[in-house]
């Protein structure tokens, strides 16, 4: 059996909401899936994404494919890396320790730009809130439209 990580659709017409899931590749988009790993919602901005990270990373290490938009979403949280820094581990490259440590380095370099990223965006939405309304423009009479 060939396992996925792929994202499941839910929320209604022009408004997606996906489940992050582990699912036999044979299934449809939005049927039986094996386990859930998180949520996205690409509606806000930036997108919400929660993920069990350890869970994906053992789905990982047990052969499970992520799709493009999935591998986007590993890569976003860290658990790519992870699973990079384990290996190296494995290896004996470095220590479990050290492993540790470059992960919360970077973990805490991402959240920080992340934050920066969710202020600019709360900045600039009302920025254009705080611009007068602008209404538009009404024909005068006389022009164009359809006059008998």
């Amino acid at each position: 059996m060939s396992a996925k990580i792929r994202l499941q659709r839910h929320g209604s017409k022009k408004r997606p909401f996906y489940f992050i899931v582990v699912a036999d590749a044979r299934a449809p988009r939005d049927g039986k899936f094996i386990q859930k790993l998180g949520t996205y919602n690409p509606l806000t901005v930036p997108a919400t994404i929660q993920l069990d990270r350890q869970k994906a990373l053992e789905w990982l290490n047990k052969g499970a494919t992520p799709t493009d938009t999935v591998r986007r979403i590993l890569s976003f949280k860290g658990v790519l890396y992870l699973k990079h820094l384990l290996r190296g581990v494995g290896l004996g490259l470095f220590d479990d320790a050290t492993a540790m440590e470059k992960f919360t380095k970077w973990s805490a370099e991402h959240e920080a730009q992340v934050k920066r990223r969710q202020e600019d965006a709360h900045r600039q939405r009302r920025a254009r809130r705080a611009m007068p309304g602008r209404r538009p423009e009404r024909k005068a009479e006389g022009e164009g439209g359809s006059e008998g």
